[in-house]
């Protein structure tokens, strides 16, 4: 989604939205219905994909509260908890991109490598690096397996609940992702682009899941926890769970909660912007009231389907946003195909046509050394 965006925005100069990747294979019908229809699909999968992370972000900030300070667990706290977190949205959005979004995100990683580095100085360190280079080739050596796994000779819906509603979810917020990464690569060559997105993301994905799951296996298997007891029992309440046998523990669920509240406050914000940029045509900087509007839309969003279902309606409604949307990334597919085959076809073309150039360049200089030395040559010759 991002090269495509990219490539199309910066290489050709079409508006920096969904519809332009589809240029190759619409032409200028993507500024018509079809690619009304595109856009509107991309804001669809933004909005509810959105929606979805913060209905799951609440559950988790609510859990956190009960444990620290005896909260009651409940949906109606869960709204609340949206509202809150859709109005400090609401007011970073409307700060804009640099004195809002970037700022609220900078102090979050910063807070987020304070937390990761705590709990891998402090917890079982060797464990955890041992860990993170046996998960390394883990992965490498079952990754096409496991991608292929359709759970066909087993008798659980363990796959179609969890597998296939994460795979809906990250497709659900490809354009939100692409949009900002795009907007951050202009002046990368394609390798450069590639390469940064597909392996310093991942990395740190492994270092984290291998700090934090390494420290919880590390409980388990020692035995002075039942961490997968507390996750069967409330999946929200186990990352405290685990924090509970760990120094200051609890500031370190402070710290988590606030962690997680600002992750989802910054995700509101940035998703309120590339709807809103989407919705209005590729701009850059569009009206606030309606950035405000897409940013409580959202929240709204979050929490009618909290209240109409909980869990079940989160993940039933990035799968049916996600799975629609996945066409349209098999197509995206097809047209970067396209117009990176037209891109290669013009510099070959203009690579010839200079060679001809310097082929003509060549003969001139040739024809006009040999008039240089017919001049100075005898006059017999």
């Amino acid at each position: 989604m991002a090269l495509g965006l990219a490539f199309f925005a910066y290489n050709r100069g079409l508006p920096l939205t969904i519809r332009s990747i589809f240029y190759p294979l619409l032409g200028n019908r993507i500024h018509g219905t079809w690619g009304n229809i595109i856009d509107i699909l991309s804001v669809l999968a933004t909005l509810m994909g959105l929606a979805t992370s913060l209905g799951l972000g609440v559950a988790q900030v609510n859990a956190g509260l009960n444990y620290l300070f005896g909260i009651q667990i409940s949906t109606q706290m869960q709204v609340t908890l949206i509202v809150v977190i859709t109005g400090v949205a609401t007011i970073s959005v409307m700060a804009g991109l640099d004195a809002g979004v970037k700022r609220l995100s900078e102090w979050n990683m910063g807070l987020a490598a304070i937390l990761m580095l705590f709990v891998l100085i402090v917890g079982p360190t060797v464990y955890i690096l041992s860990g993170f280079t046996q998960n390394l080739g883990f992965y490498i050596a079952n990754l096409a397996q496991l991608s292929m796994w359709t759970e066909t000779f087993k008798d659980t819906n363990w796959q179609g609940g969890w597998t296939v509603f994460y795979w809906a979810w990250w497709i659900s917020w490809s354009p939100f992702v692409g949009m900002f990464i795009a907007r951050i690569s202009k002046g990368r060559s394609v390798r450069e682009f590639i390469l940064g997105v597909m392996l310093v993301p991942t990395l740190l994905s492994f270092i984290w899941m291998s700090v934090f799951g390494g420290a919880a296996l590390s409980l388990q298997a020692s035995g002075v926890a039942d961490v997968v007891g507390a996750v069967q029992e409330n999946v929200a309440t186990a990352m405290f769970a685990m924090f509970s046998h760990f120094p200051f523990s609890g500031l370190l669920s402070l710290v988590a909660i606030v962690l997680v509240s600002v992750f989802f406050i910054t995700s509101s914000d940035s998703g309120s912007l590339v709807v809103d940029h989407l919705t209005s045509g590729g701009k850059l900087e569009s009206p606030v009231p309606q950035r405000i509007f897409w940013c409580i839309m959202e929240g709204a969003v979050a929490a009618v389907l909290l209240l109409g279902g909980g869990l079940s309606a989160l993940q039933t409604a990035a799968i049916s946003t996600g799975l629609p949307f996945t066409l349209v990334l098999l197509l995206i597919i097809y047209a970067l195909f396209v117009g990176l085959n037209q891109e290669l076809y013009v510099e070959r073309a203009v690579e010839e046509k200079l060679a001809d150039v310097r082929d003509e360049h060549r003969l001139s200089e040739a024809i006009a050394e040999a008039t240089a030395e017919l001049k100075n040559a005898p006059g017999d010759a």
